[in-house]
């Protein structure tokens, strides 16, 4: 796992746009597209609004969410509408190379399996992403794999759906064993309160979910709040 500190979240949202923009170009010139998957919640926007002003080749990307709240469409809480606010309004990628998850069908177990095979349909099976973005929750969780919740022990499927609401939903999310496939992570981490799992990200705390994500293809990019006790 390699860290890279930033002066602050500005630079390290423009830092993390240009890293996978040049992900994206190489991942494109070599295999003739690129498999992009991102997380949820408020941290990553600063960086997809900066990617709208990147030279990516979108049109042969394929967009993917990490994790996503389960609620109606159109809810505030829902991942996607941010991600078109932040990236999607700005950018011309192929509608139909956007794959958000269905978190909006009754049966849920069937939606994850719909999109398991989606994401085998793109990305090969077993699901190989060339690229993952990760955040870092202030109680360690990343993508929507909480503490406590049975998601963490689910070691058979890339895709599944949280037990119990976590800050009022239920979550539908990536597992450990897809996140441990990808070919890059890339993990954005800003701000105080990220600190100590910071230090304990980098020290592979299995005790925290973040801590059981493969680290040797992984890199951080972390303001100097966030880092400041990591830095040695």
């Amino acid at each position: 796992m390699k860290l890279v500190i930033l002066p602050d979240a500005d630079s390290a949202a423009r830092r993390a746009a240009g890293f996978v923009a040049a992900e994206v170009r190489a991942g494109v010139e070599e295999r003739g597209r690129f498999t992009l998957a991102v997380s949820g919640g408020t941290t990553p926007r600063k960086m997809l609004r900066a990617l709208a002003d990147e030279d990516v080749p979108w049109q042969g990307v394929h967009l993917f969410q990490v994790d996503e709240r389960v609620a109606p469409a159109g809810d505030p809480d829902r991942n996607l509408i941010h991600l078109r606010e932040s990236l999607l309004e700005l950018v011309p990628l192929p509608e139909a190379q956007l794959h958000p998850m269905p978190v909006e069908e009754v049966d849920l177990e069937a939606a994850t399996l719909r999109f398991a095979r989606t994401l085998e349909e793109v990305a090969g099976d077993p699901v190989v992403l060339d690229l993952v973005h990760l955040g870092l929750g202030p109680d360690g969780h990343t993508a929507s794999l909480v503490p406590g919740d049975q998601v963490l022990d689910v070691d058979d499927a890339d895709v599944a759906v949280t037990e119990t609401a976590y800050q009022g939903r239920r979550r539908m999310t990536v597992t450990f064993p897809l996140l441990d496939r990808a070919r890059r992570i890339l993990w954005l981490v800003t701000g105080a309160s990220k600190s100590e799992m910071l230090v304990r990200l980098r020290e592979g705390d299995a005790a925290i979910p973040a801590g059981r994500v493969r680290q040797d293809r992984a890199l951080v990019l972390a303001d100097r709040a966030a880092a400041a006790p990591s830095a040695g």
